[in-house]
């Protein structure tokens, strides 16, 4: 197991890959906010796959003020660098650039690290997670775009946890001409279903319980995804209603691309059922695959 480097700066991080360029090795990367699990561990893999043995996989580590609005957690969003090292170790991780918000965004400090020039995520960053967090969006792919154009990466790879970041992220990289593999990565889950997070640290004893009704909900829509969409959305709302705690933000079906479905979709549509909610104090975020109107039953569990 050998440590990776760890950038700092944006002048350490550009001396790290230049060998790298130079010598025409593939550069993967996989950017986080920290506090890393499984599911971070899972991406650091596939990354590995994409770029090969001789290739160079990159984990940033950044808490992105930008992506959170007021009164959600940005001062308590967890900051556990050491931990987060020992993990990227264990998964051959070539450098970690861990940079502070004044190098990300010079002036911060000083009231003037706002980016001038932004991104506008569309109409596609106005639903679901964009209707409830104004601004998360633009943050979001601010930052991505940044990290992007510093480490030059052939491939990038992200949770399909985050299945509207996804979507938004390759949609920029199309729309911007920007050269860039992006991999989707299948979500990993706790024995009992419920999808790995950095939030899941807060929950309490009883709202650990209570979370995991949003995973068997998302299952139960699989399992009734063969009798139609409604069907589904009926199957997923009678689960969460065995709950007693979980406030629920939004659930609800939609097509692969986030679009609205058909009417009466042919038979092996594929489409996405997502699911926001506060559980406590916590606000929790899910998405599974279906399959609609197929007899073969559900979908992926990703």
């Amino acid at each position: 197991m050998t440590a990776p480097v760890l950038a700092s700066t944006r002048s350490e991080l550009a001396a790290l890959l230049s060998d790298a360029r130079r010598a025409g090795q593939r550069i993967g990367l996989v950017p986080t906010m920290g506090a890393l699990h499984e599911g971070h561990a899972s991406l650091m893999r596939m990354a590995r796959e994409q770029v090969g043995a001789d290739g160079k996989v990159v984990v940033s580590i950044f808490v992105n003020p930008l992506q959170f609005g007021a009164g959600e957690d940005l001062d308590r969003y967890p900051r556990t660098l050491e931990a987060d090292l020992a993990i990227t170790a264990q998964e051959d991780v070539d450098i970690v650039f861990a940079p502070s918000v004044e190098e990300v965004y010079p002036g911060w400090a000083q009231g003037s690290g706002q980016p001038q020039v932004t991104l506008d995520p569309g109409p596609l960053g106005a639903i679901l997670e964009g209707s409830t967090r104004p601004g998360h969006f633009a943050g979001m792919l601010i930052v991505v775009a940044k990290l992007f154009g510093l480490v030059g990466p052939d491939v990038a790879v992200f949770g399909e946890k985050d299945y509207q970041q996804l979507a938004l992220i390759r949609r920029m990289v199309e729309d911007l001409c920007l050269g860039i593999d992006v991999v989707g990565a299948p979500t990993r889950r706790e024995r009992d279903g419920l999808a790995l997070s950095s939030r899941n640290r807060y929950l309490g004893p009883e709202e650990r319980l209570e979370a995991v009704h949003l995973s068997r909900a998302l299952f139960a829509a699989q399992d009734a995804a063969a009798y139609g969409a409604g069907a589904a959305l009926d199957a997923a709302h009678a689960e969460v209603r065995r709950a007693t705690s979980v406030d629920i933000d939004y659930l609800v079906v939609t097509a692969v691309d986030l679009g609205e479905l058909p009417e009466a979709p042919p038979a092996g549509t594929e489409a996405r059922i997502l699911v926001a909610a506060r559980v406590g104090s916590t606000r929790l975020i899910d998405n599974m695959s279906l399959t609609i109107g197929s007899t073969t039953g559900s979908g992926s569990d990703s």
